[in-house]
C-alpha cells in the first residue's frame, strides 16, 4: 500500500462534494403526487399510525436501518481530546464504513459536551430517531458511565465501539491463537499494557471466554494495578492483582499473552524473550505498536503477532465487527447488544478464518494464498463473506438470549438478502473508484 501523505488525505476529503457522506431520497419525488405522499397531506397517515403504534416507526420511516454515530471528541483515534468538530472526519468515516460494508445508514453527531450526565441526556432525547447508537471516541472512564446508563434507559442497541470492537475482534484472534499454540484458555497468563476503555473491555470479554481473572495482570502508565495502589478508579479496581508485581517488565515474565492497548515502545526485546513458549502478542497501539513487527520477528520465531496496522499480518481491525454486529442487531430489532451477541461475533470471525479464502481477497492483498495459521488468525476486512457470517450469528444470539423483537425464521433467505446488500455496494464502490 502506498504511503498516505497529508496532501493525499486532505485532497480526498475536500475534492468534489466535501466530506465523505450524503443523504439521498429513497422514494420517488418527480411528480406533484409523489411530493404530496412524501410530505403534506400524505405524510399525516403514517404519523397517525406511529402515534397509535410506536413500533410502526420501523415500517414507515428509516429508523430501523439508521444508526447514530455519536462522539464528543475527547479520545479521537491516536489524537486525544481534539474536540467534537475536529473529530467529525472520523465520524463521517465511520458512517462510510457502516454503509459500504453492511448497508447501514448513519447520521454522525458531534456533541460539544464533556459532562457525561449531559451527554447521556442528549443521547436519550434524540434516541427516537434511531434504530441504534454507536458511541465513538469518548474518553475513559466517562465512556463506561455513558454507555451503561444509556443501555439502562433505551430499548435500542447502544454500543461503544472503542471498548467492544477491539475486544470482539481480538477475542476471535485469541481463540484461534490458542488453537494453533495448543494452549488452554483457562491456563494462560495474560498481561495487559494499558487500562483504558479498550483494555478493560477486552479483559472482561476474555474472562467471559474463559480466561481466569486471577491470571490477568494489568498495567497503566504508573505501573501494575495491584493492591498497593490507592489511585485506582472503580473500573481499574476490577483487575487488581495481589501478586507482588510493580512493573510491566516484571509482569510479562513467563506470560502467555501480551495485550497492548497503550503506546509505542512499551515492550522491549528482552521483555519479549522473557515470555513463555509460543507467546501471543497483540500489540495494538496505533499508529506504532508497543513493539515493532520488525523487532518482534527478529527476537523470536515461536510467537503469534498481531497489530492494529494493515501493513502487517493479523490486523485487529474494528471494521471486522461493528458494521455486521449492528446489521444483525437491527435486522431482529434487538433492544441491546449483549454479551451473548458479542461472543457470537467473536466465534463467527474465528470460524471464518479457518475457511478457504476467496480469490477476491487474495487479489486485494496481492498474495497467492492465505491459510489459517500463525500469520492468518482473523479474516481480512475486505472478505465478502463477513456480512453473511457475522450478522446472522449476532441475530441468532439476540434471539436465543431473548432481546430480539423481530425474529428471523428463514435463515437461508436472510443470508441471501445480506449478500445482495453487499453486491449492490461493491458495484457502487466500483463506480466511485473512477471519480
Amino acid at each position: 500500500m502506498p504511503k498516505i501523505t497529508k496532501e493525499d488525505a486532505l485532497l480526498y476529503h475536500s475534492r468534489g462534494r466535501h466530506g465523505k457522506v450524503e443523504v439521498i431520497p429513497t422514494k420517488p419525488y418527480g411528480t406533484q403526487f409523489d411530493l404530496s405522499l412524501a410530505y403534506t397531506p400524505g405524510v399525516a397517515y403514517p404519523c397517525l399510525e406511529i402515534e397509535k403504534t410506536p413500533e410502526d416507526a420501523y415500517n414507515y420511516t428509516a429508523k430501523g436501518n439508521l444508526v447514530a454515530v455519536i462522539s464528543n471528541g475527547t479520545a479521537v483515534l491516536g489524537l486525544g481530546d481534539i474536540g467534537a468538530m475536529a473529530g467529525k472526519p472520523v465520524m463521517e468515516g465511520k458512517g462510510l464504513l457502516f454503509k459500504v460494508f453492511a448497508d447501514v445508514d448513519v447520521f454522525d453527531i458531534e456533541v460539544d459536551e464533556k459532562d457525561p450526565a449531559k451527554l447521556i441526556e442528549f443521547c436519550r432525547q434524540i434516541a427516537p430517531t434511531f434504530g441504534g447508537i454507536n458511541l465513538e471516541d469518548i474518553k475513559a472512564p466517562e465512556c463506561f458511565e455513558v454507555e451503561t446508563e444509556l443501555k439502562k434507559m433505551l430499548d435500542i442497541p447502544v454500543f461503544h465501539d472503542d471498548q467492544h470492537g477491539t475486544a470482539i475482534i481480538s477475542a476471535a484472534g485469541l481463540l484461534n491463537s490458542l488453537e494453533i499454540t495448543g494452549k488452554k484458555i483457562g491456563d494462560i497468563k495474560m498481561v495487559v499494557c494499558g487500562a483504558g476503555a479498550a483494555a478493560i473491555s477486552c479483559s472482561r470479554l476474555y474472562v467471559s471466554l474463559g480466561v481466569r481473572k486471577e491470571n490477568i495482570v494489568m498495567a497503566d502508565s504508573k505501573g501494575v494495578i495491584n493492591t498497593k495502589r490507592k489511585d485506582l478508579n472503580k473500573y481499574k479496581q476490577e483487575f487488581i492483582t495481589s501478586r507482588d508485581l510493580d512493573t510491566l517488565q516484571q509482569a510479562v515474565k513467563g506470560a502467555d499473552l501480551f495485550l497492548g492497548l497503550s503506546a509505542a515502545c512499551m515492550m522491549s526485546k528482552d521483555m519479549l524473550l522473557s515470555m513463555a513458549k509460543n507467546p501471543i502478542i497483540f500489540a495494538m497501539a496505533n499508529p506504532n505498536p508497543e513493539i515493532s513487527y520488525e523487532d518482534a520477528m527478529a527476537t523470536r520465531q515461536d510467537m503469534i503477532f498481531a497489530t492494529g496496522r494493515s501493513d502487517y499480518p493479523n490486523q485487529i481491525n474494528n471494521v471486522l465487527g461493528f458494521p455486521f454486529i449492528f446489521r444483525g442487531a437491527l435486522d431482529v430489532r434487538a433492544s441491546t447488544i449483549n454479551e451473548e451477541m458479542k461472543l457470537a461475533a467473536s466465534k463467527a470471525l474465528a470460524a471464518l478464518a479457518k475457511e478457504p479464502v476467496p480469490d477476491s481477497v487474495l487479489k486485494a492483498y496481492n498474495v497467492k494464498k492465505l491459510n489459517f495459521g500463525k500469520e492468518y488468525i482473523i479474516p481480512k476486512p475486505v472478505d465478502p463473506r463477513l456480512i453473511s457470517c457475522v450478522a446472522p450469528a449476532v441475530a441468532k444470539a439476540a434471539m436465543d438470549s431473548g432481546v430480539a423483537k423481530y425474529p428471523i425464521t428463514d435463515w437461508d433467505a436472510y443470508k441471501k438478502s445480506l449478500d445482495r446488500r453487499l453486491s449492490e455496494h461493491i458495484k457502487k464502490i466500483a463506480d466511485c473508484s473512477g471519480m
